[in-house]
């Protein structure tokens, strides 16, 4: 289905997770959130060239809802044009995208 390299760099990711990822993981895990199936750091393609393709990997993701939830640390602080921008083609591709700060997760689940 995906590459090795971008099955490699999902395996890496779910390895080493932020202590807020683990958080609602727990949350989320054998479709504990109303029923729904989420998937954690799995590959989202975009768009595909000469077999060159181009992914986002989302924290979390439910294709039956079309949701993406992405976690954000201090780090995207300084990348907010590239966040809207990733939530820009995500949504060109039907997916909304909802955005928690760390602190809030810590606050509330």
């Amino acid at each position: 289905m995906f590459e090795p390299s971008i099955t490699n760099l999902c395996r890496q990711l779910r390895q080493n997770q932020t202590p807020s990822e683990v958080r609602l993981w727990k949350a989320l895990k054998h479709n504990r959130f109303a029923g729904y199936k989420f998937r954690r750091q799995h590959p989202v393609i975009y768009q595909s060239i000469q077999g060159n393709r181009r992914f986002f990997i989302p924290d979390f993701y439910c294709a039956e809802k079309k949701l993406v939830i992405e976690l954000d640390g201090k780090i995207h602080e300084f990348q907010k044009d590239y966040d809207d921008n990733r939530d820009f083609v995500l949504s060109l591709l039907g997916l909304k995208t909802i955005r928690i700060l760390n602190e809030e997760l810590e606050e509330s689940i």
